[in-house]
């Protein structure tokens, strides 16, 4: 579906981006190719630093800073940077971003939509573009919102899609997907965010892109296992495309449009997490298949969601009666200690069934 800006397209966005860390970095730096941005971040430190020094010492540290990019620490000041930019206009130029990851947006939505509602913020949209379900409660972070903000009338929707930080910090092309039941926040996301080297999409689908956003980094866990293996670019395709139907089948459970699963958010961001060597989820599961354990892995600083999501989509599945073999066995080798020739084994020794991609549920 194609948009079409409800402001006048040289009207700047102000974009607030909520979270300082690689990938508010990163879209902080692509908001600011088309109006003033503002990166909001926990620690004084590193916001005084991106001011004076014009880059991150946390993350993205190679990458330059452009100077319409400013950083704070007080939620005073981000919210007097957001009146400014819609002026008299309630629904004018502003635009929020969560670039929080799914363990913090929980909190961030409680701590944050007040303060928007009491400032008259609360026609401004916002997307969040985290990925995964919420460890605790299997919940995906739209459920999440619904939860603690059961009230809230703020226009919002997922950016999301095959991106790598660091790649769209260095201005190189991408494209996105902001999905959301409200035109304003596909409008004002495309206006903030779609320029020569961002291309943003705009579709209806939440939960279809949420589940392909949580559930391909399960897959490439995976993925990376595989390789780790040296068990062959075949069988790497082949956890890839039935990585891809187990998405599908459990998406479509839970009310996602069929057509989400084959567009950027679900193949485009299987295909980038799985065979990227910027994917941090792929990085585990190489070190997992050279018999590392999870916890020395961790202790290394080297993160990836689908550690956290892998069991909380399982129980998901479980409750829903989804078959999700592969998630299954990553559950096992993560948290039950399966040697990793033994899952692929495990796998192999399912009874043979027919490819009937047309008959998913």
């Amino acid at each position: 579906m194609q948009l079409s800006s409800s402001t006048p397209s040289n009207t700047p966005v102000h974009t607030l981006v909520i979270g300082a860390g690689s990938w508010g970095t990163a879209l902080a730096i692509a908001a600011a190719q088309t109006g003033p941005v503002l990166l909001w971040s926990r620690h004084a430190e590193q916001a005084e630093h991106i001011n004076q020094q014009a880059y991150n010492p946390s993350y993205l540290q190679d990458i330059r800073l452009p100077a319409s990019l400013q950083a704070t620490a007080d939620k005073n000041t981000a919210i007097a940077f957001l009146q400014q930019g819609i002026g008299a206009n309630t629904s004018g130029s502003a635009l929020i971003i969560f670039a929080l990851p799914v363990k913090a947006m929980r909190q961030g939505i409680q701590s944050w939509l007040p303060l928007f509602k009491e400032a008259g913020l609360e026609h401004v949209p916002y997307v969040w573009t985290c990925k995964g379900f919420e460890e605790d409660s299997a919940l995906l972070p739209h459920e999440v919102i619904a939860a603690v903000a059961p009230d809230s009338t703020q226009p919002n929707g997922v950016l999301s899609g095959p991106t790598f930080a660091k790649e769209v910090a260095q201005g190189l092309p991408v494209a996105m997907t902001v999905a959301s039941q409200d035109r304003i926040v596909g409008e004002r996301v495309i206006q903030a965010l779609h320029h020569k080297q961002t291309r943003v999409y705009y579709s209806n689908d939440i939960i279809g892109v949420e589940v392909g956003g949580a559930m391909k980094n399960v897959i490439a866990l995976a993925c990376g296992i595989s390789d780790g293996l040296a068990l062959g670019n075949n069988a790497r395709a082949a956890l890839i495309t039935r990585g891809l139907y187990e998405i599908r089948r459990l998406g479509l459970a839970m009310g996602g449009q069929a057509d989400t699963f084959a567009g950027l958010t679900g193949l485009g961001d299987l295909v980038l997490t799985a065979t990227g060597d910027l994917s941090r989820n792929r990085q585990v599961g190489l070190a997992l298949a050279k018999g590392q354990r999870l916890d020395e892995i961790l202790a290394t600083g080297l993160t990836a969601e689908g550690v956290r999501c892998a069991r909380a989509a399982l129980a998901r599945a479980n409750s829903l009666g989804i078959e999700m073999p592969i998630t299954e066995v990553v559950c096992d080798i993560l948290f039950d200690d399966l040697n990793s020739l033994e899952s692929v084994a495990k796998l192999l020794a399912r009874e043979v069934k027919a490819e009937e991609i047309s008959t998913l549920p």
